[in-house]
């Protein structure tokens, strides 16, 4: 519950456990905090949904879904103008980029990239491709 008087804001939680003030700010901003990653593997990263799935298709998706939302995270430590860009807008940049690899005289390979936006450019030109 939120109260505003006077332009502080004030908020009650409510619990059937008899918690300490400190144990049910912990307990609820670890709710939330989960609320946000199960928000953002279900909008963002788009898992599919899981009711109707086994348990080891559920574990392989959330390992998934989450090894999706480590990279997303690495990618916003090591690139700071990226830093507050959506995991959504991240992830659409990276699906767009496109990578041929042409096939010559063994063991030559030529990778060609396509597709390029200000998102991928700045994550492919760390990692020295030529744009």
């Amino acid at each position: 519950m939120l109260q505003s008087t006077g332009g502080k804001v004030f908020f009650c939680l409510v619990s059937n456990e008899d918690l300490t003030l400190e144990e049910a700010l912990e307990t609820y901003r670890k709710k939330d905090s989960i609320e946000k990653i199960i928000n953002s593997l279900k909008n963002e990263i788009e898992i599919k949904p899981l009711r109707v799935w086994s348990d080891n298709s559920i574990y392989g998706a959330l390992i998934i879904g989450f090894l999706a939302q480590l990279i997303i995270s690495l990618i916003r430590y090591e690139h700071e103008e990226l830093k507050h860009t959506s995991t959504k807008f991240i992830k659409k940049s990276m699906m767009n980029l496109t990578v041929t690899v042409e096939f010559g005289k063994q063991p030559r390979r030529r990778y060609i990239y396509s597709n390029f936006d200000p998102i991928n450019e700045v994550i492919m030109a760390q990692n020295k491709v030529i744009i």
